[in-house]
């Protein structure tokens, strides 16, 4: 693969080599995870047998963002899943200072391991977002090296909290 050093060093780089740099740059470094995400109310309810149907459930991929604190998802999958607004954050962004609605909670699965998080709401143009929060709940670390994300090494394979 062409790097964009490589096609400017031969200084005929044609568009499609230049996009197909680009596209990998752009890839560096990001993880990017699939999430089984289910509707908790519905899931509590229909194990109370309360609710006949099976919980609206929904697979989602997720960029794992270090840098965030809460799972953000796409109004898209918040619909599909049928959450119902419990409430307001505000978020510091890029931007600047945004206030996010907040849903209630859903029980997302990763690589078997499991935990139930309140959803903030974000626009169809970013991709959803797995934050520090649930990545620690989870006990997983990034491995920047292998680009993915792993139980943390610490811990061997258990999940595991730390209480200090």
């Amino acid at each position: 693969m062409l790097t964009v050093r490589d096609c400017w060093r031969q200084n005929s780089a044609s568009s499609f080599a230049l996009h197909q740099a680009a596209a990998m740059l752009e890839s560096m470094g990001k993880v990017i995870v699939k999430l089984k995400l289910t509707n908790y109310l519905e899931a509590e309810l229909k194990a109370m047998k309360l609710l006949k149907r099976p919980p609206r459930s929904v697979e989602a991929e997720a960029l794992v963002d270090t840098g965030a604190t809460r799972l953000y998802l796409k109004s898209s999958v918040i619909k599909a899943l049928g959450l119902k607004k419990a409430g307001q954050v505000d978020s510091k962004t890029t931007n600047g200072i945004r206030r996010r609605a907040v849903y209630q909670p859903v029980r997302l699965e990763l690589m078997g391991r499991s935990g139930n998080f309140d959803v903030v709401e974000i626009g169809e143009d970013v991709p959803n977002l797995l934050g520090q929060v649930p990545l620690e709940y989870l006990d997983f670390v990034v491995d920047p090296k292998g680009q993915k994300l792993i139980p943390n090494p610490e811990h061997g394979e258990k999940q595991m909290s730390e209480e200090y």
